[in-house]
């Protein structure tokens, strides 16, 4: 059995205030209360800009240990520059700080706007400049732009495998070559429940399942019923087992090889009515993870 690990997309939201961080909690302590209930969480803010060494560090000073962050991909690559001339950009991401997380370092999340479509030789690019090592990802991180000076990090501890996780948003994906592409590359293809809005499929393309839960009926508000969340859990034992379910939606019609057990990543992101922390309590409880850290 694989690692299992069920957290929340975020955890900065004021309406979980008084709902699901207690009253009395200070902002500045929310985080430190989230990585105790929740043994992973992602990290959206390097999707929207850069952040700092300082703050990488501070987050990885206020979470306990074999806590995980993933981190999200900056958008200015994804959505802006969508995927061409990406090199220093690239290099002032991982530069930004990443570092300062050490072992909490989980995957990389890589969202694609829903215009944008499969490009194989633009993917087959960007997937081969993506670094797979530590090592590799500090030798990038060197090639920061100068206005990255003094506010950089390229303090890797070496030898740390990085993995990657996709998040497609337009129906040209759906194509038998885009998931080989993965499985060369050893890129998971995030199984994403969108309420029907964009493509799900559960191919399983690497050594790890990335799923992210943005709301079955209501993207990012409804919550998931008991019995959805029931199917969820045989999904993610099946998954962390080295199968897959039964019934796995597969866009490639290629079953995986039989692993002796895959790491899971489970996200919610249906945050709106403070339904996400509520979701994954009781996911974790189904699948039998202890319920808080110390």
């Amino acid at each position: 059995m694989g690692d299992m690990r069920v957290g929340i997309s975020g955890w900065r939201y004021p309406p979980w205030r008084g709902v699901f961080y207690p009253d009395d909690l200070p902002q500045r302590l929310e985080l430190a209360y989230a990585s105790r209930e929740f043994s992973t969480i992602e990290l959206n803010g390097s999707f929207y800009s850069l952040q700092t060494p300082e703050r990488y560090a501070r987050w990885h000073a206020d979470t306990p240990k074999g806590f995980l962050f993933s981190v999200k991909g900056p958008r200015y690559m994804t959505h802006i520059l969508r995927l061409r001339e990406i090199d220093r950009p690239l290099a002032n991401f991982l530069a930004s700080g990443l570092f300062e997380l050490k072992d909490k370092l989980g995957p990389i999340l890589w969202q694609f706007p829903p215009s944008l479509r499969f490009d194989p030789a633009l993917f087959e690019t960007f997937f081969k400049a993506l670094p797979h090592d530590t090592d590799h990802a500090r030798a990038l991180a060197a090639r920061h732009e100068t206005r990255m000076q003094g506010r950089a990090s390229l303090a890797a501890q070496p030898g740390l495998p990085l993995r990657h996780a996709i998040e497609i948003r337009h129906d040209s994906f759906v194509d038998p070559a885009f998931t080989d592409m993965l499985r060369h590359y050893g890129m998971a293809l995030v199984v994403a429940d969108t309420a029907g809005k964009w493509p799900y499929y559960e191919d399983v393309t690497a050594d790890f399942v990335y799923i992210r839960l943005h709301g079955d009926q209501e993207l990012y508000v409804s919550g998931y019923t008991d019995a959805a969340l029931d199917g969820w859990a045989r999904r993610i034992r099946a998954w962390a087992r080295g199968g897959e379910p039964r019934d796995a939606r597969r866009m490639g019609g290629k079953a995986p090889r039989r692993a002796a057990g895959r790491h899971v990543f489970c996200y919610f992101d249906n945050d709106a009515k403070v339904e996400a922390p509520r979701n994954a309590k009781t996911l974790m409880s189904n699948l039998g993870l202890p319920m808080r850290a110390s």
